[in-house]
């Protein structure tokens, strides 16, 4: 917890225990800093206890703020500007509401009941009049909102919501509650963009999806050109963001289209999330689809995995007249829509010729007049919501300047080092046979063949004795071997080992990743060789420098590690680097943590 943190919770922390002990509550139980299931947000508290009425286990989310001037943020209802805060910030009760919602999602304990919880968000420090506009906004069991004013009211509420009784067993059915598997982004986009979707965007999630349908709307009534850019890493949530303000904007009928600049991502939304119809199809594009565009030729263009933008929108098929008077794909995507949106990892550019980042993206944008808005998403939704592990990944690769770590475990995200691809793929296939997905992938170091006359593909990924083909590279099926844009959503893809191309912007359960011998361990740290990388993009050192092969030999490896919702598997090919991770990797398990709540 950070300093700032800690005297939040200083200020905090004692009032709501003095309100519980006042209205005579004191048996109820806090549980403080609770993360969601499978994210690394944290709820400020959720109180457990039993209901006065029933005698059935209720439970109530808590947001507490310590605003004491807030007002809606451009007449919206859903963004709020608080007094010294930079940015607009959620509305409290949107906020609790979509924890509640979330919690309703991912634990069991609630099944279908879902009177058990409630919410509530508590600006103890704030009177009526200081927060009036947020206020205005409709209240919900899941979204009601007191202020320090309005203390009364809350010490009701908590005696309506809580018998004078011990809440430890409804606490402790709550924290040994089963998780129910979250839902994978392509089945996500197969009900949001068909019918009104109950995925629940949190926080930053939130604002972002808020501050873009705002921005659409800002721009239409006021002729206003503003690009959004949204960062985050891994798992942070931009996929989901995009395609439920695809849907949404579908929905109002607005010209909305979906741009990446990945053949496997885009071809997979059009099978999955436009599934039978080709309207919806055609919303999703790639970057290099609008060579011929006019200026705001639509309002919203949403550029998902925007760090692959390249230079420019030509390749090899180009006609010569066309390159000689092709613009930037920058140009092209910008001037397009009025409201052009980029969501990104700066981590994930693999592929020389990429240079999508905050950076380079504003400032392109502001070079051509347009206003821009950045949005970051800092929260974890893949990898179990472990942001340790992440951080672990960026250290080991030497990413952001850490130093490599040793990764003890952290209760959220397992970690395993294989003695032999033999024995990864075993551990594997048994998660996959218990109802998981599993993939298998690697560096890019073996030679890539065509199939062979008879259809079958070639074991090009050679250890010892064992062998497995790549996916394969062409969109169509080899056999049982889905097309390449499909291998990480279709089960016939385990057996094959996925390249970063077909992995980058997917999520299975469990991954097991090889490091090839371009990356290896040499005197306490991960070095690369480009010369054992069969990639021909990075061959060429006239084209590409040392420096740059290097970034993307670690970024590549960055992305096939940060796949997994449960956990990783990781295999090197070289003997030392294989001692280096079974040195750095030392799992062991933390107590969970509950704090109660004492009289006085």
């Amino acid at each position: 917890m950070s300093p700032a943190e800690k005297r939040s919770w200083a200020r905090s922390l004692p009032v709501l225990a003095q309100d519980l002990a006042d209205a005579g509550l004191t048996e109820v139980e806090v549980l403080v800093e609770y993360q969601l299931p499978l994210t690394s947000r944290r709820v400020d508290a959720v109180l457990a206890g039993v209901d006065p009425r029933t005698g059935d286990d209720s439970y109530l989310v808590v947001e507490l703020k310590q605003w004491t001037y807030a007002t809606a943020f451009e007449e919206s209802d859903t963004l709020v500007a608080v007094e010294q805060v930079r940015g607009p910030r959620l509305h409290p009760g949107v906020q609790v509401q979509d924890y509640c919602r979330y919690l309703s999602d991912f634990l069991g304990v609630f099944g279908r009941d879902q009177k058990l919880l409630q919410g509530a968000a508590y600006l103890h420090n704030a009177v009526d009049r200081d927060v009036t506009d947020l206020l205005d906004r409709p209240t919900t069991e899941q979204s009601r909102i007191f202020t320090g004013q309005r203390r009364g009211q809350w010490l009701a509420h908590l005696r309506g919501r809580f018998a004078p009784a011990s809440g430890a067993g409804p606490a402790d059915r709550f924290l040994t509650s089963t998780v129910r598997p979250s839902r994978h982004l392509m089945a996500y986009a197969a009900a949001e963009l068909k019918e009104r979707s109950h995925f629940t965007l949190l926080d930053e999630q939130h604002v972002a999806y808020e501050l873009v349908v705002h921005a659409v709307e800002r721009a239409r009534t006021a002729n206003h050109k503003r690009a959004l850019v949204v960062a985050g890493g891994p798992g942070s949530g931009k996929s989901v963001i995009a395609l439920a303000v695809l849907g949404e904007l579908a929905r109002r009928n607005r010209s909305v289209l979906h741009a990446t600049g990945s053949r496997s991502f885009t071809q997979t939304l059009r099978r999955y999330a436009g599934r039978g119809s080709t309207r919806l199809q055609s919303l999703f594009k790639y970057f290099n689809s609008f060579m011929d565009a006019e200026p705001n030729d639509i309002e919203v263009l949403i550029c998902d995995e925007a760090h692959r933008v390249r230079e420019t929108s030509v390749n090899r098929y180009t006609p010569k007249a066309r390159r000689e008077v092709a613009r930037p794909q920058l140009d092209e995507l910008i001037s397009l829509a009025r409201v052009p949106v980029f969501l990104l990892d700066e981590h994930q550019v693999v592929k020389p010729g990429e240079l999508g980042s905050v950076e380079v993206i504003s400032a392109f944008a502001e070079k051509l007049g347009v206003e821009v808005e950045v949005v970051s998403l800092h929260d974890q939704f893949r990898c179990g919501g472990s942001e340790a592990y992440e951080e672990w990944v960026l250290d080991l690769l030497g990413l952001d300047g850490g130093e490599p770590s040793v990764w003890t475990g952290d209760g959220r995200f397992d970690v395993q080092v294989a003695e032999s691809p033999e024995e990864m793929e075993a551990y594997l296939a048994e998660r996959q046979g218990l109802s998981g997905t599993a993939r298998m992938s690697a560096g890019y170091c073996w030679p890539w063949s065509d199939p062979r006359p008879d259809g079958t593909l070639v074991p090009d990924v050679t250890i010892g004795d064992w062998a497995r083909p790549w996916n394969v590279r062409s969109e169509r099926s080899v056999g049982e071997a889905p097309g390449s844009a499909f291998w990480a959503t279709d089960p016939n893809g385990f057996g094959q080992v996925g390249c970063v191309y077909t992995a980058q912007g997917f999520e299975y359960d469990w991954s097991g990743v090889i490091i090839g011998p371009d990356l290896v361990a040499r005197d306490g740290r991960l070095v690369t060789r480009r010369e054992e990388s069969k990639d021909s993009s990075i061959r060429s050192r006239k084209s590409v420098g040392d420096a740059e092969v290097d970034r993307l030999i670690r970024n590549t490896y960055k992305v096939l590690l940060t796949r997994g919702m449960r956990g990783t598997v990781l295999y090197a090919t070289d003997p030392e680097t294989r001692e280096y991770l079974r040195d750095l990797v030392r799992v062991r398990r933390a107590p969970e943590i509950r704090f109660e709540v004492e009289a006085g």
